[in-house]
């Protein structure tokens, strides 16, 4: 038998149900009331703001700062529905410049804790079963500030406390709620004290730098990260706070989003940081950053969420664009000028400035190296017909054998060899054969420095070039400095392009899309994509770059959703062909071409592969006597 619908009839909830659902949307936890009366001292104007709390925040938590104060008039009203002396009319939601707004936050805290408000001569009580007392009492602070005072949370509402966390796990939320709010203002000072101890001390009138590593306490001193700032006139402007390629995260937790100083989920603003960062920052790893970005009032929006924690733009293509190319333009310039900050010590400490230079290697002449044998004058062409006799000599190939000498590819796998132009086929010296020819010799073949210094000792792992200059002993990828070889001459060299069959249409969703790519289509073309505009918020391009594998769909991407640049898309299509072109791991270079390799690679002005990858790390002789504990 089906149940019988009982038909409820329409009620308008009592006071006390509605205020506690009100309440639960923007207090659900003790870290929200710290949210709410740190945002209520950075708007009172204060330079000091304390924050105790005691068992997770859910016995008490006190806030008080030395900010403006409250007259007897304002503690009255301050803790009813809706009161608030930031916004007046409707028209102030368009041009919101405080934290606070709503006129919710004390209200709802008041409807599900014991709420007291002391300022100046006097102290108001708010809570279920009290009506906003006033008493007065002696001048707190020599009368500076307030003192705001939450105690006994959701002890009328058992079934939301029983959701609460360990106090432990309460306390850690209240900590990261009081450093997303101490982040922003290095101009106030904060302090965080739990359970009468103190476990945070920031001191203000110090750099965005030193607050964002002090607060977050990073094991990374100020020195490894920069305050990149960007002016976009009245419209927006930002200040980015972002580690070096040294400084990365296997996931995004430590990268911070504030929007007119409130801490915003806005991932197309995460995302511009992102793409900024490709080719600088290992694969699946992400930048520390915290960008603090500025925008009209009038163009944002964040009445959508009870705890302001989203944003809406009118339009944040120009904001987007400005992040994601000012910061790969500062590490395309920090990858060249200060290459050498990237060599680390065997601890993961980046070695000092005379340290960090390769000896007897100039890098202000990354185009010259010696060239000792005859063979080395043939070193492009022979490494590039390596890649080509990949492409031919089939799949599931485990290892590769290039000579210099026989000018011969084979695989390891097959036996199959492969003749480039030029090439001639015979058989590689037997184990055997090379022993022989090493104790025919009078010295050892792999320990002669030479006129700089330079001293190639083999290959490890089919993966790692081994070199030593004077008792230092580098250790090269062979894919990531081949790659970032093939990268950098594919840049320098002229664009080839093909013309399409069927031209790429690009879609515009909005004048502004429309007025940029009106304006790229110049840069467009010296990069390889010829374009016109069609009308009707149409694109066409006809011509793409020889090199382009991409589809009209990726294009689209590229310009409208990544907001990339010409130079950007032709960095991307660069790096994909350099990376499928260079040698694997796998490969087993003869003796001639690794050397010629790694003589390459550590005369590159900026030791990363395309994808951020380190070249090279280092061992010296001291790392080495310190780990076999030998005395020197």
């Amino acid at each position: 038998m089906p149940e019988e619908k009982t038909k409820r009839a329409v009620r308008q909830l009592s006071p006390e149900v509605a205020r506690k659902i009100a309440a639960g949307e923007v207090i659900d936890r003790p870290n929200a009331i710290v949210r709410e009366l740190m945002d209520n001292g950075v708007d009172s104007g204060a330079d000091s703001i304390s924050v105790e709390i005691s068992c997770g925040g859910i016995e008490k938590i006190r806030v008080s700062d030395n900010g403006s104060g409250m007259t007897k008039e304002d503690l009255s009203a301050c803790a009813r529905p809706h009161a608030t002396s930031k916004i007046a009319a409707t028209e102030d939601l368009n041009n919101i410049t405080t934290l606070g707004f709503r006129g919710e936050a004390l209200a709802s805290i008041a409807a599900v804790s014991r709420l007291s408000i002391s300022s100046g001569n006097w102290r108001m009580r708010a809570s279920l079963l009290e009506d906003h007392l006033l008493e007065q009492i002696p001048a707190v602070q020599n009368g500076q500030g307030t003192i705001v005072m939450s105690e006994g949370l959701f002890e009328n509402y058992p079934a939301r406390r029983r959701f609460l966390k360990r106090a432990a796990s309460e306390n850690l939320l209240c900590r990261e709620t009081f450093v997303e709010k101490a982040l922003p203002r290095p101009d106030i000072s904060f302090r965080l004290v739990c359970d009468g101890e103190l476990r945070l001390d920031l001191p203000k009138d110090v750099s965005l730098e030193e607050r964002f590593v002090s607060a977050l306490e990073l094991k990374e001193a100020p020195e490894r990260f920069v305050c990149l700032k960007a002016d976009g006139g009245s419209e927006w402007s930002f200040n980015l706070v972002i580690g070096e390629p040294s400084v990365y995260r296997t996931d995004r937790r430590q990268i911070f989003i504030y929007v007119n100083g409130r801490r915003v989920q806005e991932y197309s603003l995460l995302q511009a940081i992102e793409y900024g960062c490709q080719g600088f920052f290992p694969n699946g790893t992400h930048p520390v950053a915290a960008l603090f970005a500025r925008a009209d009032p009038s163009t944002v929006d964040f009445n959508i969420h009870p705890a302001k924690k989203e944003v809406r733009f009118r339009d944040s293509s120009a904001l987007h664009h400005g992040i994601s190319s000012t910061v790969k333009e500062f590490f395309r310039s920090f990858g060249i000028n200060n290459s050498k900050t990237f060599l680390k010590d065997s601890d993961g400490s980046v070695l000092p400035e005379d340290e960090g230079k390769v000896p007897g290697f100039d890098f202000a002449e990354p185009s010259v190296f010696p060239k000792k044998t005859e063979w080395s004058s043939q070193n492009t062409s022979a490494l590039a017909e390596l890649a080509i006799a990949e492409s031919t000599g089939g799949e599931g190939v485990r290892s590769r054998f290039f000579n210099y000498d026989s000018r011969t590819y084979v695989s390891g796998k097959s036996g199959r060899s492969f003749s480039g132009t030029g090439f001639s086929t015979r058989n590689f010296p037997q184990k055997a054969e090379l022993q022989e020819k090493q104790e025919k010799d009078e010295k050892p073949l792999f320990d002669q420095p030479d006129s700089e210094g330079f001293c190639y000792i083999g290959t490890v792992f089919n993966c790692f070039l081994v070199a030593q200059i004077e008792e230092t002993v580098y250790f090269i990828d062979q894919h990531a400095a081949h790659e970032r070889i093939l990268f950098d001459r594919l840049l320098s060299g002229k664009t080839e392009t093909q013309t399409l069959l069927i031209s790429y249409r690009i879609r515009t969703e909005d004048e502004s899309q429309e007025k940029y790519l009106e304006n790229a289509l110049s840069e467009l073309k010296k990069a390889g994509f010829e374009g016109k505009n069609a009308g009707n918020g149409i694109f066409e391009f006809s011509t793409v770059p020889a090199r382009w594998k991409g589809t009209e769909q990726d294009l689209q991407s590229a310009l409208l959703e990544k907001l990339e640049t010409p130079k950007d898309i032709l960095y991307s299509v660069a790096a994909m062909t350099a990376c499928k072109a260079a040698v694997k791991d796998g490969y087993v270079l003869d003796r001639g071409a690794a050397e010629e390799l790694a003589k390459q690679a550590l005369r590159l002005p900026d030791p990363h592969c395309p994808h951020g990858r380190p070249v090279w790390t280092t061992l010296t002789k001291e790392q080495l006597f310190d780990r076999v504990r030998r005395t020197r």
